[in-house]
């Protein structure tokens, strides 16, 4: 790797603590971009915008989507801002540029109802799957918690004294989240499943597969898929559409939004207001049921 941007991946990696995920995404972004510059004979720190612009026009040509293309640049413009900082730039190509328009996609969260019938329509197993399986779904739907949080927990994250887990989220920030009795509950049968595992190989590690080892994502992705599928017809089944239904159901019974934003770990309201509009969506559902010049 070239000595720029192996500078570049310590910095994301030491300064920004950015997960091995982003890092190889980011990374991975500008080598695509580098190698459209190899056949100009154009080497990163030599870039000008013309060239960028060019780069997008061939990436739009080529059908990706605008979220990509957007995604693609704004690694750039990490890259050129380090340059700049470490100044192995006088200008940063990417100073001007906006990024291109993208429309809005509203997320449809599961319904109350659905939540409802992933626990009782369904069958867990009172082996170590069946228990671990049902235990990760009542951690998404009563924490909030990311994919990549949720795989990370620790065996000491979670306090039954306190009645509070510890997250460790985006940039290795830590907030603590109130935990609901019947996941405390489900928790205590978990762990003692766990502990009698014929082998655990990270020890450290609190969701585990049946042989010892720290589970993964794409584990995690099929497991809330899979279980879904049988009481949802929703295209897009995921852990951040449990997220999303964490932070609506709240809404939607009266939380603050403030609160909600603390609990999921955001920095600022912005990235928690998507989440109001489902929860729009219901209260003017309630508000035509209610108001006396609505009825018929």
């Amino acid at each position: 790797m070239a000595t720029n941007l192996q500078a570049y991946q310590d910095y994301l990696v030491k300064e920004k603590n950015y997960s091995p995920l982003t890092v190889r995404a980011y990374l991975d972004d500008i080598l695509s971009f580098e190698n459209y510059l190899k056949q100009q004979s154009i080497s990163l720190e030599e870039v000008v915008y013309p060239n960028i612009r060019n780069w997008i026009v061939i990436l739009v040509e080529q059908n990706m989507s605008t979220t990509s293309v957007n995604r693609k640049i704004s690694a750039l413009k990490s890259f050129y801002k380090f340059l700049l900082k470490v100044k192995q730039i006088s200008v940063n190509p990417l100073l001007k540029h906006k990024s291109l328009k993208t429309a809005k996609k509203v997320q449809i969260p599961f319904s109350e109802n659905e939540m409802q019938d992933v626990f009782l329509v369904n069958e867990y197993s009172n082996d170590f799957d069946g228990i671990r399986n049902r235990f990760v779904l009542e951690l998404f739907y009563t924490t909030g918690i990311r994919r990549t949080e949720l795989i990370n927990l620790k065996v000491n994250s979670i306090s039954e004294i306190q009645k509070t887990i510890r997250v460790v989220g985006k940039r290795n920030k830590e907030r603590i989240i109130p935990i609901l009795d019947c996941t405390l509950d489900l928790f205590r049968i978990y762990k003692t499943q766990r502990n009698n595992l014929e082998r655990i190989n990270d020890n450290e590690m609190l969701i585990l597969s049946k042989t010892g080892n720290k589970v993964s994502e794409s584990f995690v992705y099929r497991l809330i898929n899979d279980y879904f599928s049988t009481v949802s017809k929703k295209e897009k089944k995921s852990p951040h559409v449990l997220r999303h239904s964490f932070a609506t159901h709240l809404l939607n019974n009266g939380a603050d939004l403030n609160s909600v934003k603390e609990l999921l770990g955001h920095t600022s309201l912005s990235s928690t207001q998507i989440y109001t509009h489902s929860s729009l969506a219901e209260l003017k559902k309630i508000y035509q049921e209610a108001h006396p010049r609505n009825k018929k």
